[in-house]
């Protein structure tokens, strides 16, 4: 196991990682935002260097940095492998994950949901899955264009720490104090857009994660089917395409609306499912946190 920390060697495995897209693209957001001040304070684990056979992105491990061991939302590893016995021997290996925390394994490859139930079992850990359709707009110049004759009282601007209780009361993964901190972070750290009312007050909007996936894309409901998602999801994809960044996103399948939406915005839906494991040491299951 080896921890890439030389900034050349990470250049390269950005370049990489774009050899084997879609499935890498979870690894390949988050190693960009890495090469790019790395505000989120990540670090890369790869099972041998330079001919790699599995990666992972994981926070990193300096004694300095606190961590919240029951903070799944911060807690999250990419992962992207050529060989599934490489990843799952990288798995077991302590040193590359803190099995005595509550954490996420996000990545677009079957394999993934299985070796952690695997791994899991023999490190007493509960593992919880779910899968979404992944998308990417693939050409900004393919996006519709958007003209609304909006409310002189509307803006189009973007997140403030401020909006962070709203954004986890509506989003479904949130709803504690944990996630309020977590979307926070997100909004000081990545690009956002949303439409304000005249008192500053978010009506929908859009954000970006720790591995440049758009996420929590929100309309309040008595503001929907005015064309605001359409012109905020545009907003923030034109957004990531000029700094660089692969414009990818992820839809329940029973997210009809949604999934109408993108169709209409010409998103490409990729033959890979985006998979994201949720781990648990036992010890945890019956402690309130």
């Amino acid at each position: 196991m080896l921890v890439l920390n030389c900034s050349t060697k990470l250049q390269m495995l950005e370049k990489m990682l774009r050899w084997s897209f879609p499935v890498s693209l979870k690894v390949y957001g988050a190693v960009m935002n890495i090469n790019r001040g790395n505000p989120f304070r990540k670090e890369v684990v790869v099972d041998s260097w330079p001919d790699f056979k599995a990666v992972i992105t994981r926070p990193q491990r300096q004694v300095h940095i606190h961590t919240d061991d029951f903070d799944h939302y911060t807690n999250a590893h990419a992962v992207f492998y050529k060989e599934p016995q490489a990843y799952q021997e990288l798995l077991e290996n302590t040193n590359a994950i803190n099995w005595g925390q509550i954490f996420q394994i996000q990545g677009l490859q079957d394999g993934i949901c299985g070796i952690s139930r695997a791994v899991a079992l023999s490190k007493q850990v509960d593992v919880k899955t779910s899968s979404f359709r992944m998308v990417i707009h693939s050409d900004p110049d393919t996006l519709p264009y958007v003209q609304l004759q909006m409310d002189p009282k509307f803006t189009l601007a973007y997140l403030d720490i401020s909006h962070s209780s709203l954004l986890n009361k509506t989003w479904s993964r949130g709803g504690n104090l944990r996630c309020e901190k977590y979307l926070a972070n997100l909004i000081c750290s990545f690009p956002s857009a949303c439409v304000l009312d005249d008192k500053g007050y978010p009506l929908s909007w859009s954000l970006t994660d720790q591995f440049a996936t758009m996420i929590h894309s929100y309309t309040l409901p008595q503001h929907r089917r005015k064309g605001f998602s359409r012109l905020v999801t545009t907003t923030l994809a034109k957004k990531l395409h000029s700094c660089g960044f692969p414009v990818q996103g992820n839809v329940l399948e029973a997210n009809l609306p949604s999934v109408s939406l993108l169709k209409s915005m010409n998103a490409r839906f990729l033959p890979c499912s985006f998979f994201r494991v949720i781990h648990t040491p036992f010890q945890f299951l019956t402690k309130p946190h």
